[in-house]
Order: structure tokens, then C-alpha cells, then sequence
């Protein structure tokens, strides 16, 4: 824990102070405009691809886009120069929403409760392939001297990740009294009606959530390898700070402490990142506290 902590002091001892207030402040305005006007939630129910797609691909420019343009007024760089710098910061917003707009409905089964629950089994793996498949175009194009993003394991000590996941226990139990909590999770009430829900026995449940938990590893792949390790070049250490209000915007449609919380959680990830050159660390704990918000939405409900 020594080990994080001090990775923490030292970026923000280091890091450019002007960037992180401008981002700080544009990512509390983006809160404000999403809750305000309830912009994720219209998008959500949009049915039409092109429009979820190009609104989510507005709000994530903004969110990564803006804090490198400031980054280099302030620091007087030519990083707007420099086309692949360019390509990679409009890429990156476009295979967020690419993943975030895409719908699947394949024809699984014909009982239509069983072919909805297949289908969502199906739609998270299917998004970790394509946001693999995509980062991995990039890498090869832009970053194939360097391992691929994040996916370096060397000598990684993983009590820090432990320590952390153990005091969001307690944080965790707490939440799963309130009802706003409740009412998000577990995701399965949130995504099946009653109907399906009925028809689901335990090994059903399993499997969703390990399908909901492949969901995180793509996450982690695309927030702290890609947008981290693929950018340190640009930026250095600051490349964490566009992360983080990008990683925010993500969470638009989840209770308003949980999508403040993640833009410090990002932080703190994108800082071990840069230290370590690893994902799997942030991973562990970004699983591991997923799965626990999980467990506590099963056991309030049954408290309740």
C-alpha cells in the first residue's frame, strides 16, 4: 500500500496543476449537464444507432478531446501537428461509442425470455472482442515497439489490490441499505423483467456475471492501457488526467455519487497504470469492486 501511496504523492507533486483544475472543472460541468438534462438516459432509449452513437461520440470528445487542447495551449506543444496524435484522440471517442451504442438481438432461441437472457449472456463478451480487436489495429499501427497496452504482468505485487478491495467492503455494505442503491443492482433485476427473472436458477446468475464481469476487462484494456500507455508519449504522466473525465462520462447512467466517485477512481487507477505499465492491478480492483456492488444489491434485496 506504501508502494501506491507514494506513486499517488509523486503524481500529484508532479503533475501539471492548471490541467487538472481545467479537467476537474469540465468534468463537474459534464456531471451537472447529464443529471440536469438527463442527456445518457435520452440517449439510452434513442433507438436509432447513428444518434446514440454520434451523441455519445460528442459528449466523449469533449470529455478526453478539450483537456489536450488545453494541455497543449498552456504548454505551448505542437501536438496539434502531429496527425496521429490527432487520429488517436478521434479514434478513441469513436470505439467507446461504438461499443456503448451497439444493440445485439441474435436469434438464440425461440422462447423469446430464454433468447433475451442469451443474448445478453452473448453481448458483453462479443464487446470485449471488438474493443480488442480494434486496440489491437491501433497497437500495431502506432505502438508495436511497446508491449500491448497494459498487459504486461512482471513483478506485480498484488497485496496493495487486496488492501484496497477490503476497505470498500465496508463502504460497499453500507450503500447496499440505501435505496437508490438497490434500485440499480444487482444489473439483473435492472435488465430482465420478472418474468425472466423466475426462469433464472443460480447457475443462470453465475453465468451472467461472469458475462457482466468480461464487460470490466475490456473497460480496463480500453481506459487505462489504451488511453494511458498510448498517450504517454504525447503527454507523459498528464495523459491520466483526459482519461479520467473520459472514464467519468461512462458512468452517466449510474447513481450520481458512483459517477463523481469514478473520476477520482480513475485517477488513482490511470496513476498505478503509469507507474506499473500493468492493467491487471486495476482490473482486480475495478472486478473486484463491480462484483462486490453485485453481491451487496443480492443480499440488501434479500434484506429488504
Amino acid at each position: 500500500m506504501k508502494t501506491i501511496i507514494s506513486y499517488i504523492r509523486k503524481y500529484f507533486y508532479e503533475s501539471d496543476k492548471r490541467l487538472l483544475f481545467f479537467t476537474t472543472l469540465l468534468t463537474a460541468l459534464l456531471i451537472f449537464a447529464n443529471y440536469f438534462f438527463h442527456i445518457d438516459n435520452r440517449l439510452h432509449h434513442d433507438p436509432s444507432f447513428a444518434k446514440r452513437f454520434a451523441g455519445r461520440y460528442f459528449i466523449f470528445l469533449i470529455a478526453f478531446g478539450l483537456p489536450y487542447l488545453f494541455y497543449n495551449f498552456i504548454n505551448q506543444r505542437r501536438l496539434l501537428q502531429q496527425p496521429r496524435f490527432i487520429f488517436l484522440v478521434l479514434i478513441a471517442p469513436a470505439i467507446f461509442s461504438l461499443k456503448a451504442g451497439l444493440i445485439l438481438n441474435f436469434k438464440i432461441t425461440s422462447n423469446p425470455a430464454s433468447n433475451d437472457y442469451w443474448n445478453h449472456i452473448v453481448y458483453w463478451p462479443f464487446l470485449l472482442l471488438l474493443v480488442f480487436f480494434l486496440l489491437y489495429i491501433c497497437w500495431k499501427v502506432f505502438d508495436k515497439g511497446q508491449p500491448f497496452y497494459g498487459t504486461v504482468t512482471g513483478n506485480l505485487n498484488w497485496k496493495p489490490y487486496w488492501l484496497m478491495l477490503l476497505i470498500m467492503i465496508p463502504l460497499i455494505a453500507a450503500a447496499s441499505t440505501q435505496p437508490d442503491f438497490l434500485a440499480v443492482y444487482p444489473k439483473l433485476k435492472l435488465i430482465f423483467d420478472e418474468t425472466v427473472q423466475l426462469q433464472l436458477n443460480w447457475l443462470h446468475k453465475l453465468l451472467f456475471e461472469l458475462s457482466y464481469g468480461s464487460d470490466f476487462v475490456g473497460i480496463e484494456l480500453f481506459f487505462r492501457g489504451f488511453l494511458v500507455l498510448a498517450f504517454l508519449k504525447w503527454a507523459g504522466k498528464d495523459a491520466v488526467i483526459p482519461m479520467a473525465c473520459f472514464y467519468c462520462t461512462i458512468h452517466f447512467g449510474k447513481p450520481l455519487g458512483e459517477c463523481i466517485s469514478s473520476y477520482f477512481g480513475g485517477l488513482l487507477l490511470g496513476i498505478v497504470v503509469q507507474n506499473t505499465r500493468s492493467m491487471w492491478g486495476g482490473l482486480m480492483v475495478h472486478l473486484g469492486i463491480a462484483w462486490l456492488m453485485e453481491l451487496g444489491g443480492y443480499i440488501g434485496g434479500l434484506l429488504k
